[in-house]
């Protein structure tokens, strides 16, 4: 029988499993399911539809599946809310929005770590084993693959996708698509590739070495995109990692985010001002 605090508010369309474990003044409102073994340790705010795998555990002050931060979406409208998968940790403070439609829903995949005041908003997709350092977030229609590491205060575009096992540093900012396997290092810039992670994630030492020769020479430098995806195919034939990171360029809408070697976009207008001595240049 699940273990329910009496100063808790469970509303009667909820499906509790029996070991769930609800602390003191959290509220469950609507149609909401939680897995076997999973623990809300008070002054949660879960509305439904929503469904949380086994063991996950939400730390308090932590809001799940309430309304999207979309314009377009009223009070009331129906929505296919959220589903969170198996051993999530969810500090606190931490949020999900619950989709902006009403046929696919916001999705967390397992082993999501979310720290404190970390945001995942409407319509994202959130692969599996991904960290949320405190203060991260991603805005709407996102897509995180596998094994991705957002740091402190790390932020991400609307309809951005972030490629598997990429990493981004903290206060890093992004708005085109960030391949597989990169790591960003400033604003909308990869410097080099996930190395640590790549070694972690069990990647072949040969494959890594190809991967860095791939980096260097045809995404720190700019070079037309359909070249970039033919070369990678090429090399992708006995490199498994690279075909991926091929496909992932080739499908972007958005574009993809350049490296180091590209010069910034307002590069011209800053060297302008040092010639010209003005005060903003220093």
């Amino acid at each position: 029988m699940p273990q329910i605090h009496p100063t808790a508010e469970i509303s009667p369309e909820c499906e509790l499993a029996d070991d769930v474990q609800i602390g003191p003044y959290c509220r469950l409102s609507g149609r909401v399911t939680l897995g076997p073994g999973v623990r809300l340790l008070g002054n949660n705010y879960i509305c439904g539809p929503i469904r949380i795998g086994a063991g996950t555990v939400v730390y308090p002050f932590a809001c799940l599946g309430f309304e999207p931060q979309d314009y377009k979406f009223k009070p009331g409208m129906p929505t296919a809310g959220v589903v969170i998968g198996e051993e999530c940790i969810i500090r606190e403070y931490a949020t999900v929005h619950a989709a902006s439609n009403d046929h696919t829903p916001t999705r967390l995949g397992d082993r999501v770590f979310m720290m404190v005041n970390s945001h995942v908003a409407h319509d994202c997709t959130i692969g599996n084993n991904v960290v949320f350092v405190n203060g991260a977030g991603i805005a709407g229609h996102g897509i995180i693959g596998d094994n991705v590491t957002l740091g402190g205060n790390a932020v991400v575009h609307q309809f951005v996708r972030i490629g598997r096992l990429a990493m981004m540093s903290g206060d890093c900012a992004v708005s085109l698509d960030v391949p597989p396997f990169c790591t960003v290092n400033e604003r909308n810039r990869i410097g080099s590739l996930n190395v640590v992670g790549l070694r972690r994630a069990g990647i072949p030492r040969d494959q890594i070495t190809l991967l860095r020769v791939a980096f260097r020479e045809l995404l720190r430098n700019p070079l037309p995109r359909a070249e970039v995806v033919a070369e990678l195919r090429r090399r992708g034939e006995n490199c498994p990692p690279l075909a991926e990171m091929a496909d992932f360029i080739a499908a972007s809408k958005r574009g993809i985010t350049p490296g180091m070697g590209r010069r910034p976009r307002n590069a011209g207008r800053w060297l302008q001002s040092v010639h010209n001595g003005e005060p903003e240049a220093l």
